[in-house]
């Protein structure tokens, strides 16, 4: 099984509670004694998972970052859908998906795989190429979600989105110039959500190949939102008529 690294407290307290099993070995900064420390020692021993004390310099090293908290995991890979075709013949009721195009920050995929674990999203789909991968900086800024949502890459994201339409799920992509909102849009269906990247938006194929364009009403200042944040309101939105409907 291949190995990965990762870190800080919330990736690997939420590798422990979902598939201790896959844990390695922690290793940890021996300078640290406070009580998030301590309840992460406590759930690793309970695990029977190997404790290894480093510095500050080596874990650093290990994940080429000083933002590991004191904590870094070697942990082998999640048995998390990893094929479309696997992902969609799996879910049972109305999938509920959210497709990223351009994303290319970490930081921004990380909070994208958060929201679409806390609004009950069956995976998050970006292409190859033009994107940020699912490195260690994302995994962490997931929180443990880079652990439960399926992050399922393709070679082509235009030919993929045909691929579910041919599935009967509908493409609702983001634009501000859209004419319809969010609040106007019915998600109770099969849905996936499109998200250009900041700035540039959705590129010209993509946005061709949405059945629908929507956008977020903006009432203050400011114009548009970070795409972790507009991720976080379509999907929640389309979660509330879930359960409205239900």
């Amino acid at each position: 099984m291949k190995s990965k690294m990762i870190f800080g407290f919330h990736a690997v307290t939420a590798r422990l509670r979902h598939e201790a099993s896959s844990v390695e070995e922690i290793y940890i900064d021996a300078a640290r004694h406070d009580r998030r420390m301590q309840d992460l020692l406590a759930a690793a021993k309970a695990a029977n998972v190997r404790i290894i004390h480093a510095d500050e310099q080596r874990l650093h090293n290990m994940v080429g970052t000083h933002r590991h908290q004191g904590v870094v995991a070697k942990a082998g890979e999640l048995s998390l859908a990893r094929n479309l075709d696997e992902l969609l013949d799996a879910i049972e009721g109305p999938p509920l998906l959210l497709l990223l195009d351009g994303i290319t920050d970490p930081h921004n995929l990380g909070a994208c795989l958060r929201v679409a674990d806390g609004a009950g999203a069956h995976a998050v789909i970006a292409p190859k190429d033009r994107a940020v991968g699912l490195n260690a900086t994302a995994a962490k800024v997931a929180s443990g979600a880079a652990e439960t949502v399926p992050y399922i890459t393709v070679t082509n994201l235009a030919r993929t989105m045909r691929d579910l339409k041919e599935r009967d799920i509908w493409l609702f992509g983001t634009a501000d110039d859209a004419d319809k909102t969010l609040y106007q849009t019915d998600f109770k269906g099969s849905a996936a959500i499109v998200m250009g990247s900041e700035g540039e938006g959705m590129r010209r194929l993509t946005r061709e190949n949405c059945d629908a364009l929507i956008s977020i009403p903006m009432f203050g200042a400011v114009e548009s939102l970070n795409v972790s944040v507009a991720s976080g309101v379509c999907l929640f939105e389309a979660r509330r008529q879930r359960i409205a409907s239900a």
